[in-house]
């Protein structure tokens, strides 16, 4: 089942056991049951800490059980873990054969506190580059508290249950037999869900920290280019950040991040955060910012209000909040939201396989997708509102060469329709002639650019028309002591090698209005 350079990683992995563990497995006479046991059996090979036996019983098949020897509970994944989901298996069995986990000494304490029995069920694709943070962190949650309950299912191997509850996204994650949440996070965002009093305590923490002289809201590649090039300046430096590596971590392949050939979304974020942690950055995750109130006076502190309540101060800020996937914004579109209606082809693709789809957006994005939609569904439409497609040509070549593609330009997306559970169809209309045409269809993949996460800055500071924060060559706003970098700005070409200097170059910037700024006395009182 594993090759021989797979089984060597993974010896060398197993070797970390520090006691035996159990793979329970519950198979039947399919195909998909005789690969899973040559996995089971391949892993069982590799190390004397563990054991493989077909004494499960579960109503999933196939599925197995990872348990520490004596006991009957773990967790369990229904179906074969192995493309994206390969890393999730390996740590699932490190983590039940006692090696600790990379996750702060807090958080643990936190999941082993919670007051509450949950069961989790995890649906991912194989191909799902953000399914793996939330299947490793419900694994990690079973593994740590014995009330929680994590089982992973491969949604394309159980489509009759995905059909059945009707999913049309992933990750999707239920609790307790109801839907808990859709899309990636990480543990610290499930647990903070979960424990109700963390928020207040998290507040708190936030408002009780000392003024930093540079405080970055953000943490993509401009953020995290920001917080290396400041605390390479030997001052405090903060990070608060939604999620930090921001849209990086929604990214598939990046291939063009000058010295690096090639590499994945998630993989480049964690590098990120690697490096910003070497510099020993205060590094403020799962913090979202309400509100900007500039200093006072020359040289005072900028206070940013958080969403929980807290608040963070410093005598300079960099705004690094980046973009988002931008809505086509036609009726349907929100009613239809993960059940047709997708964002993300590589993670939910595989879920319309031998379905009709559509990709609206004929850039590199839309056209990228649809090529690789093509080779898992049934047909693609694309739909482009201008004359001709603005995607590399080397793309659009491949596209159409495709004979399951459809391309409709001059194109405008009128309505997502559906029959009330999910998407049946999209309506366009033809720009040259008016007609207003239907096409039937099962999911539509939304691809037309991004949107700057700066609506909460209104009023505060200049925007652009679209909503981006003005900035000058060096990266000023037009207030004092508040610079901005990256995505959410006006800078041209959303690029992550373009954020990642442009927030060099605010640091720089923000390091320069610092020495040169008298400190205010009520800062120094």
């Amino acid at each position: 089942m594993l090759d021989d350079t797979m089984k060597q990683q993974l010896q060398a992995y197993l070797g970390k056991l520090q006691r035996p563990i159990r793979l329970i497995a519950s198979l039947d006479d399919g195909a998909s049951s005789a690969e899973l046991r040559a996995l089971l059996q391949d892993i069982a090979s590799l190390s004397d800490q563990v054991t493989f036996d077909e004494s499960g019983s579960d109503a999933r098949k196939p599925s197995f059980l990872i348990a520490r020897e004596g006991e009957t509970r773990g967790v369990r994944f229904a179906g074969i873990p192995l493309g994206h989901e390969f890393t999730s298996l390996v740590l699932a069995l490190l983590w039940t054969g006692g090696h600790p986990p990379k996750v702060e000494a807090d958080v643990i304490e936190q999941i082993k506190g919670l007051d509450g029995d949950f069961k989790f069920e995890v649906y991912m694709s194989l191909s799902c580059h953000n399914c793996p943070d939330v299947v490793q962190a419900a694994s990690l949650m079973a593994i740590l508290n014995p009330r929680v309950q994590t089982t992973v299912i491969d949604g394309a191997l159980f489509q009759a249950e995905v059909d059945e509850r009707q999913i049309m996204a992933v990750p999707m994650t239920y609790l307790n037999g109801q839907v808990f949440a859709s899309g990636r996070m990480t543990v610290e965002e499930i647990v903070a869900k979960l424990d109700v009093k963390s928020e207040a305590r998290e507040a708190a923490k936030l408002s009780a920290k000392d003024p930093f002289d540079v405080l970055i809201v953000g943490g993509g590649p401009a953020g995290a280019a920001a917080a290396v090039y400041a605390a390479r300046k030997g001052i405090r430096v903060g990070v608060a950040a939604e999620r930090f590596g921001g849209q990086v971590n929604d990214t598939m392949a990046i291939e063009n991040y000058i010295s690096v050939l090639e590499t994945d979304g998630p993989k480049f974020a964690a590098a990120l955060e690697a490096q910003v942690r070497h510099y020993e950055v205060d590094i403020m995750n799962l913090q979202r910012a309400d509100k900007l109130i500039p200093a006072s006076e020359p040289g005072g502190l900028v206070e940013l209000q958080m969403a929980n309540g807290g608040s963070l101060k410093a005598r300079s800020v960099i705004l690094s909040t980046g973009a988002r996937w931008r809505n086509v914004n036609v009726p349907g579109e929100q009613e239809y939201k993960n059940r047709g209606v997708a964002y993300c082809p590589h993670c939910d693709g595989p879920l319309f396989k031998g379905k009709r789809v559509a990709v609206i957006g004929g850039g590199n994005s839309g056209v990228e997708a649809a090529i690789d939609l093509a080779g898992i569904v049934q047909h693609v439409t694309l739909i482009e509102f201008a004359d001709a497609l603005k995607a590399d040509a080397v793309l659009v070549s491949k596209l159409k060469s495709l004979p399951n593609v459809s391309i409709h330009l001059n194109a405008q997306t009128t309505e997502i329709t559906g029959d009330g559970a999910r998407v049946n169809g999209l309506g366009y209309k033809d720009r040259v002639s008016g007609e207003v045409k239907h096409v039937e269809l099962e999911g539509v993949f939304v691809q037309i650019g991004l949107v700057p996460n700066t609506e909460w800055l209104k009023g505060t500071l200049e925007l652009s028309r679209y909503g981006e924060i003005v900035v000058d060559a060096k990266g000023h706003t037009n207030v004092a002591g508040v610079f901005a970098a990256g995505d959410c700005t006006t800078v041209p070409y959303k690029q992550i090698v373009i954020a990642a200097g442009d927030g060099a170059k605010a640091a720089l910037s923000a390091f320069d209005h610092l020495i040169r700024t008298p400190v205010a006395e009520a800062v120094t009182a």
